[in-house]
């Protein structure tokens, strides 16, 4: 029993002394090793095309990705604030409202057709902005290109051309009035006027003619409410709710003059 235990041992001998032999032969240069190790030495392993030092053209490239991510985020209030969003929207949900539709057309379709009636309107200043401010600043001449702040400074002058355009005397006054601007002696001018005071007052201009057209949409609907309603009343039937008699005659009414039309053609001569 006992020479049965010491087989295992001289196996376990022999292998030993066979590795211990053919170790020396794989030996080999540990310089690839270490250099492999050098570039795992970092947590995150560095990538050669992150490297920017002496290729000026990636770099610009990277400060463009990051302007435009900016914009991006900007562009909701750029929308709603600086175009003609605001009142076209506006005159929208009156319209469902006078129709005393809860959801239909759903908000989806009214904010979709806003914003393509919003980018029909200012097409001519979104042209306007590429022509004189997008193209030149991205131009690869360097005796056409401009700097940053000259490209944001030409669009600006486009934008502020269509506020001004839109916005009451009344409210610039007023927001003048609030800011405490400095007065000359013939009064303010366009040029006085900051961009900072010129957005607010053009979004109280538009939030006026907005609820305007959205009164003048309300009267043939009410007329009709109250029509239906004296009727109920007259045959006894105060049971009834009225909406429910007249919202049919009110969709009627829309569809046979053509009301789509009308509100999208009178929201389009608005601003021309």
């Amino acid at each position: 029993m006992k020479a049965w235990l010491l087989v295992p041992t001289v196996v376990l001998a022999l292998l030993g002394a066979g590795v211990s032999e053919a170790a020396p032969d794989k030996v080999q240069d540990p310089a690839p090793a270490a250099k492999k190790q050098s570039k795992l030495d970092g947590v995150i392993p560095t990538q050669e095309w992150f490297k920017r030092d002496g290729d000026p053209d990636k770099v610009v490239t990277t400060v463009q990705i990051f302007v435009m991510f900016t914009i991006l985020a900007l562009a909701p209030s750029i929308l709603v604030l600086l175009t003609s969003f605001t009142r076209i929207v506006i005159v929208l949900s009156f319209v469902r409202r006078a129709l005393a539709l809860q959801d239909l057309p759903p908000n989806q379709v009214i904010v979709g057709l806003s914003m393509i009636l919003t980018f029909l309107v200012m097409t001519p200043t979104i042209n306007a902005i590429k022509q004189d401010a997008v193209d030149p600043y991205m131009a690869s001449d360097p005796k056409v290109r401009i700097s940053q702040q000259e490209a944001i400074d030409r669009g600006v002058i486009h934008m502020r051309a269509f506020m001004e355009k839109h916005t009451r005397v009344e409210d610039l006054e007023l927001l003048m009035d609030i800011t405490k601007q400095p007065k000359k002696e013939g009064g303010w001018t366009l040029a006085d006027v900051p961009t900072t005071v010129l957005v607010p007052a053009f979004v109280i201009s538009e939030l006026r003619r907005a609820f305007l057209m959205g009164f003048a949409l309300f009267l043939p609907f009410l007329v009709i409410d109250m029509v239906v309603a004296s009727i109920l009343v007259s045959m006894g039937m105060i049971v009834l709710p009225p909406m429910l008699i007249s919202l049919p005659f009110k969709i009627l009414l829309f569809v046979l003059v053509d009301g789509w039309a009308l509100i999208v053609g009178s929201l389009m001569k608005s601003f021309y």
